[in-house]
């Protein structure tokens, strides 16, 4: 006999913070491409399951992510989706899904619901100002759950965010 789940909500404040460049959209993705690592996804989750132990594990991640400490999940190409529509003076938007499989770990480990939020979003969008650089703080979801350990960490990785996006903006 099938049994109703039960539904638990909790309600979410997210911070995002932006950062607007004037340089050109190509200069700015450059910069996020060359500062984070773009392993092979299919050879990166096989390598993560071949590891026997946490200590592995660390040296798969850590020959996957770049400079930054964050490695690329997946880019999603928004604009040309809008250029379909709108054929001309179409922005260019990409979403980069980035993280550090490492970071997340330590998070999850005293809030589950970390997982729901990383890897991390990072937006990058044209508009008549510049370039957007946009990032919802991590610390913000994880706030309501009340875990100081997994807000300590969470607090760390928007920073490590912040600084990988202003030196992009840069």
């Amino acid at each position: 006999m099938a049994t109703n789940p039960v539904v638990v909500e909790r309600e979410l404040v997210v911070e995002r913070r932006s950062f607007v460049s004037t340089r050109p959209f190509a200069d700015v993705i450059a910069a996020l491409h060359g500062a984070i690592g773009h392993p092979d996804m299919a050879q990166f989750w096989k390598d993560i399951a071949a590891a026997k132990t946490y200590k592995e594990v660390e040296n798969v991640v850590g020959r996957a992510v770049g400079p930054s400490g964050f490695m690329e999940f997946a880019r999603l190409d928004h604009g040309q989706f809008l250029h379909k529509i709108q054929a001309t003076s179409t922005p260019r938007i990409v979403r980069l899904i980035i993280g550090n499989p490492l970071i997340m770990v330590k998070m999850a480990e005293h809030v589950h619901d970390a997982g729901s939020y990383a890897p991390v979003t990072i937006l990058i969008d044209e508009r008549p100002d510049g370039v957007h650089l946009s990032y919802d703080l991590m610390a913000s979801f994880l706030a309501s759950y009340g875990n100081l350990a997994a807000l300590e960490v969470a607090r760390s990785l928007d920073q490590k965010v912040e600084t990988l996006l202003q030196t992009a903006a840069s």
